[in-house]
């Protein structure tokens, strides 16, 4: 079980910058509508934390689209919504990025190519909740999430919906739960090459070798892009940049988001 509380305290605790503005040529009135400024949580999904963007914004478009699904995008990128805000971040911006993080608030013509729709936070929940049972299928072989109640669930969801972290830990270490001496069954993991969101790389992963070793970050690397030298790539998650020898086990008991996985965002240097 996940041991380190300080540090899932502070990875809990960690926060992002935005700079909302609304899209020029959604414009409807003369008035330009200020930028709307908002601290929100890495760990959260933007559509838990948007609401307010919207009813910012929504009053200054056309009458016909403030009924419309609001997006967002970033550099011409539509966000995905399914992923965390900071993996989101992480991916395509990187460490060295500059603060505030600007994104543009659409309200017409959604990408449906690109993005799924998100008519309601019960949809997040639902996509949240699959991410849980898919990680303690890799972990526990999904005996740990179809033991619990709905209660449980519920717990978790709100934990992480209000920013609780005691309410979300107190039902997430059963999740969390291993053999110190074996880890996990396999590592629950993604890992993004830069802003390519379509495809991550997936492998099955144990955490300690034969030799009772446990894997380390870099190990994982190797394995999933053996031709790739290690200098010229830089890992990121939760903001920072770990130690090529740090284990898997110990990343994915403190790194990982609230559906479980350790997402790493990759970068060519």
């Amino acid at each position: 079980m996940a041991s380190d509380r300080e540090v899932l305290r502070q990875v809990w605790e960690g926060k992002l910058p935005v700079c909302f503005s609304l899209a020029e040529e959604e414009l409807q009135v003369l008035q330009t509508p200020d930028a709307f400024y908002l601290m929100v949580p890495r760990l959260s999904y933007f559509p838990l934390v948007t609401e307010k963007v919207k009813r910012h914004f929504v009053r200054f478009v056309h009458p016909d689209k403030q009924d419309a699904e609001m997006w967002l995008d970033f550099n011409g990128t539509p966000l995905k919504w399914q992923y965390p805000i900071g993996v989101l971040f992480d991916s395509l911006l990187g460490v060295d990025a500059t603060l505030p993080w600007n994104i543009t608030v659409h309200f017409d013509k959604f990408p449906e190519k690109e993005l799924l729709k998100c008519p309601s936070r019960e949809v997040v929940e639902c996509h949240y909740l699959s991410c849980i049972k898919e990680a303690d299928a890799l972990k526990h072989r999904t005996h740990i999430a179809t033991a619990m109640q709905k209660k449980d669930h519920n717990q978790l969801w709100q934990g992480l919906q209000n920013d609780k972290f005691d309410q979300f830990w107190s039902i997430n270490k059963k999740l969390m739960d291993c053999n110190q001496k074996e880890g996990f069954k396999h590592i629950p993991y993604r890992c993004h090459k830069g802003d390519q969101f379509c495809l991550p790389l997936q492998r099955l992963v144990r955490p300690i070798e034969e030799s009772e070793r446990f894997k380390t970050l870099g190990d994982l690397l190797s394995l999933l892009q053996p031709s790739d030298d290690k200098n010229s790539l830089r890992v990121i998650t939760q903001g920072v940049e770990p130690s090529w020898d740090t284990p898997l086990q110990w990343l994915s008991e403190h790194f990982s988001y609230p559906d479980n996985f350790l997402h790493l965002s990759l970068h060519s240097i």
